[in-house]
């Protein structure tokens, strides 16, 4: 959308530029700034080589923790919001992705580099097992068919697969090396996640500027209409739900090396929800759109509401005598999480990232904005 409008006096010369992602100088040098200061900040902790406490520590592990989550949504946004499929049962691929990796590396003595496109490879085709409804069912019949994905997958790496899952215990997971560099510490892991996270959301965006992205949002916006222009909507379902997968199987991966640990406990049905809500907060159909919904809804469960308890805690049971103080602080989180994402959805139903290019266009066109 913003893409389009370049500030006054900016022309395309050749059609590289035309085609480019950064169209500009200062777009280019300001992206790759962007991304060496990203990769500057574990030197700039504690655990860093030179010793320095500027970032914190926990910053770390928390932007290892988003990257892993934008890789999973910006997966769900091939899926959902490029070709309009939604799927329930997005957790669980991961799991499938986390448990692969694990075994492959624990049981099979596999290392990381080849364990992760192999996770990927075999999560992707589990995706096409459970995209194969879309033939015959769409709109909330086919999330209620990706729901059966939500339960199976779990149940089969619970039971028959105990042997190699552990069950319902959590399964110990290998520390990732590279010649004989061990990726132990949330800073080694942050080089391999962030520029996985970046790679594969420059992937995505890739795809949605080719053949294959405008055939999605073709079937996206109107199945039928597709179907008679030639496109076979069947082959590009099955081609999201198996690129969804991938990104999925890749995330669940790098989580279970991020902990070196794996649980089924992780991968729940409130997982796959909270992930669909990331990408409608964030903003469906966006490339920019899972980055967004992943930080704010993160930063919500962990930051913000947490800081908000103990202040509400003290005041409402004073408010409200006829309620028990302990289940007025058990429901404080749930409570808050689910108006900050009601209120959000009224003022902004299309998303952080819609908001954003609102903000780049008017910022393209000043001084005449308005």
């Amino acid at each position: 959308m913003s893409s389009n409008i370049r500030p006054s006096g900016v022309f395309d010369t050749s059609y590289a530029q035309d085609i480019a992602l950064n169209r500009t100088r200062a777009d280019k040098w300001l992206s790759n700034g962007l991304f060496l200061l990203l990769l500057l900040l574990p030197l700039l902790s504690s655990d860093g080589p030179l010793g320095l406490n500027i970032v914190p520590t926990l910053w770390i592990g928390t932007l290892n923790r988003i990257a892993i989550f934008v890789i999973a949504v910006q997966g769900l946004n091939v899926l959902t919001g490029y070709c309009g499929q939604i799927s329930l049962g997005h957790a669980a691929f991961m799991a499938v992705g986390a448990y692969t990796g694990a075994i492959l590396g624990r049981q099979l003595g596999m290392t990381f580099w080849l364990a992760l496109p192999i996770a990927a490879l075999v999560t992707g085709l589990v995706g096409l097992i459970f995209g194969l409804p879309s033939l015959r069912v769409k709109g909330f019949y086919l999330a209620m068919a990706t729901l059966a994905a939500q339960f199976i997958i779990p149940w089969l790496l619970r039971y028959p697969l105990e042997p190699l899952t552990n069950g319902s215990r959590p399964l110990d997971v290998p520390v990732p090396t590279l010649f004989g560099i061990s990726f132990a510490a949330d800073g080694a892991m942050f080089y391999i996640i962030i520029p996985a996270a970046v790679f594969l959301s420059l992937a995505a965006r890739n795809m949605l500027r080719s053949r294959v992205g405008r055939a999605l949002i073709s079937v996206r916006d109107n199945d039928i209409a597709a179907e008679q222009m030639g496109i076979n909507v069947f082959n590009y379902k099955l081609l999201a739900f198996f690129v969804a997968a991938m990104f999925a199987g890749i995330a669940g991966c790098l989580a279970a090396y991020n902990t070196n640990s794996v649980s089924l406990d992780t991968f729940l049905l409130d997982q796959s929800i909270a992930m669909l809500a990331m990408l409608v907060i964030g903003g469906a159909g966006y490339p920019l759109g899972p980055m967004f919904g992943v930080t704010l809804v993160l930063l919500l469960q962990q930051i913000i509401i947490p800081s908000l308890i103990p202040p509400l805690n003290n005041v409402l049971p004073g408010l409200l005598p006829f309620i028990n103080s302990v289940n007025i602080y058990a429901a404080l989180s749930p409570l808050i999480f689910g108006a900050a994402l009601a209120i959000f959805l009224v003022f902004n139903p299309r998303g952080l990232a819609h908001r954003w290019e609102i903000i780049k266009i008017a910022w393209k066109l000043r001084p005449f904005s308005h």
